[in-house]
């Protein structure tokens, strides 16, 4: 609610022109599925992806006549978002006692804080860092605040039917497996890969998703297993091509210490907002009446998939 400063000592002459500022991690997946054209704006509660299947029959055409034959059917998975606020009040006057406090103009009033730019920057990052956690392992049941907002991907896929499940005998030998270790990720890589349904597995927009613990392990197996010809591609946004297959591995915090992995298409996942970025906006603004300056951003967000039987999943 306030400004925290029990762990600096009262003022001594420091450097207060220099407030580093910690990395934060990125919301790789909600603009991976933004770019995919996944976004259902305006969604203030729930909203429906409307799907239709059709099939075609093929009959003898050696003769003349009309026999009817097959069918069109509609289904529909929900997006229901969850409604989010950050709200913090910040008093400048508790930075008086501190070295922030050559920071502060001069006079006792204040209408606004020191670092607003570098505060701004990491809340912003803070929010983008914390909803990509939460699109992979958002659990409405959970205990935790920045958690239980909405499911997210996890919960999704454990409770869909006609999910691939990966770790069985049918795609790694000795299934299932306890954990991914430096042994046994190759040939984890190569039972999802073989799990992918035919039917899907030569679209360019299908993705293997994993934690960035589980990417450097399997990195690290690579080029243990090339010896001294290490040729797999690792970009800098961390990513590479599943050596063999035209199919990119890419590495997401938000499945960090999940020991989890996925295959689908990017096309199959959607993310639901009232406003198209509207998580990226916020309010930082001087309130009178309680002395305080605070900041204000509010959103929705929430995520589903289209087709459970084109996802692969790898769950320990």
């Amino acid at each position: 609610m306030a400004f925290n400063v029990s762990a600096l000592a009262d003022y001594t002459e420091q450097n207060e022109a220099l407030l580093v500022t910690s990395s934060v991690l990125g919301a790789k997946t909600a603009q991976l599925i933004k770019s995919a054209g996944g976004v259902m704006v305006g969604v203030k509660s729930s909203e429906t992806i409307n799907i239709m299947d059709t099939d075609a029959i093929f009959q003898s055409g050696a003769s003349c006549g009309f026999n009817a034959s097959g069918s069109t059917s509609f289904t529909q998975r929900t997006v229901t978002v969850g409604k989010i606020k950050i709200n913090e009040a910040l008093c400048p006057k508790d930075l008086e006692a501190k070295y922030l406090q050559k920071a502060l103009p001069t006079g006792s009033m204040y209408d606004s804080i020191p670092f607003e730019q570098e505060f701004t920057d990491k809340k912003a990052k803070r929010i983008a860092a914390q909803l990509e956690t939460a699109l992979w392992q958002g659990d409405t049941s959970s205990v935790n605040v920045n958690l239980n907002k909405f499911d997210g991907i996890i919960k999704l896929v454990g409770a869909a039917s006609g999910v691939v499940d990966a770790n069985t005998s049918t795609y790694i030998s000795g299934a299932p497996l306890a954990s991914i270790t430096a042994a046994n990720v190759v040939s984890i890589f190569d039972g999802i890969y073989k799990a992918i349904p035919a039917t899907i597995v030569s679209y360019d927009d299908v993705v293997i998703f994993c934690g960035m613990d589980t990417f450097r392990t399997y990195t690290i197996a690579l080029k243990n297993a090339n010896m001294f010809h290490y040729t797999v591609d690792v970009k800098a946004d961390n990513e590479f091509v599943l050596p063999g297959t035209t199919i990119k591995v890419v590495a997401v915090q938000g499945l960090n210490g999940t020991n989890d992995v996925f295959a689908m298409r990017l096309s199959n996942l959607f993310l639901g907002t009232d406003l198209l970025n509207e998580e990226e906006k916020w309010e930082l603004f001087w309130a009178k009446e309680a002395d305080q300056v605070r900041f204000v951003s509010e959103f929705k967000m929430g995520v589903n998939f289209a087709f459970p039987d084109e996802i692969v999943k790898f769950v320990i």
